[in-house]
């Protein structure tokens, strides 16, 4: 709190979500990945192949987080909801485990 306080700037919280990026021998191999990470709760997974030829999966979650928390210098939240994101953020980490 004592940061955020002196900061002159904007201020985001902001939580990332798990990432996992595999490389693939095969695009059915891939394939089989996606339908694993999809079917087990990881909803923004997908397949990019480069020009090369390399196919990577990325298997992603949805628990992302981003909210203000000040603007040019003024806190526009209490002390009260920062804690409580942290708690939320803590939780969304929990579930990436």
């Amino acid at each position: 709190m004592t940061a955020l306080e002196k900061a002159t700037g904007d201020v985001v919280f902001k939580f990332e979500p798990f990432v996992l990026h595999v490389l693939c021998r095969e695009l059915q191999d891939a394939q089989l990945l996606h339908s694993v990470a999809v079917d087990s709760g990881f909803r923004n997974s997908g397949i990019t192949v480069g020009r090369g030829g390399k196919i990577t999966m990325a298997v992603r979650s949805t628990h992302c987080l981003e909210v203000p928390l000040s603007h040019k210098g003024r806190l526009l939240v209490s002390e009260e909801y920062i804690e409580f994101l942290v708690h939320v953020a803590n939780q969304k980490m929990e579930e990436n485990i």
